[in-house]
């Protein structure tokens, strides 16, 4: 079976952030920037999975409401919260976090393959294990399903294009 890019290298580093007290993880490559909560803007009809809009230097970028993908109850947006600037296919998104924490650099042995522990396709890419416990590395490229992602291009269409990736 293929590993998971996580695992791929031999040093990853990855971006630890803090929802509802618990600690999950990005791929510093799928990050490209982090940001301070603004003012979200809500949208009539917008996927379910999109918790509202922002402007990130005159990009409209979708927020992602992942909360309710890692089954922990809704939270009011503060302005303590961090946003995560991340591709996801083709599309800029925010992914909104209690807290940005920090980037840390781990080991090929530091990062247990997904693939070993869970069976089926998901967000996870790896297992990050740090001395304080264990740490879910999600794979934003499998974040949203297909059906999910059809859905917020065909939202987002009129507001304007996506970006490309570089």
């Amino acid at each position: 079976m293929e590993q998971s890019r996580a695992v791929q290298n031999r040093t990853t580093n990855v971006l630890v952030f803090e929802i509802d007290r618990q600690r999950y993880g990005l791929l510093a490559s799928d990050v490209r920037e982090v940001l301070r909560s603004v003012t979200l803007v809500p949208m009539p009809r917008a996927p379910s999975i999109v918790e509202g809009l922002i402007n990130v230097r005159g990009t409209v970028v979708p927020v992602l409401d992942i909360r309710a993908r890692f089954r922990l109850p809704p939270k009011p947006a503060e302005p303590t919260d961090h946003l995560i600037v991340s591709m996801v296919g083709k599309r800029l998104v925010a992914i909104r976090v209690d807290h940005a924490l920090e980037m840390i650099s781990l080991s090929a042995g530091e990062i247990e393959d997904a693939a070993k522990i869970v069976s089926g396709p998901g967000c996870v890419a790896g297992v990050a294990k740090l001395p304080d416990g264990l740490v879910l590395v999600h794979d934003p490229a499998t974040f949203l399903s297909e059906a999910e992602s059809e859905e917020i291009v065909r939202f987002m269409a009129p507001l304007g294009p996506a970006e490309e990736s570089s």
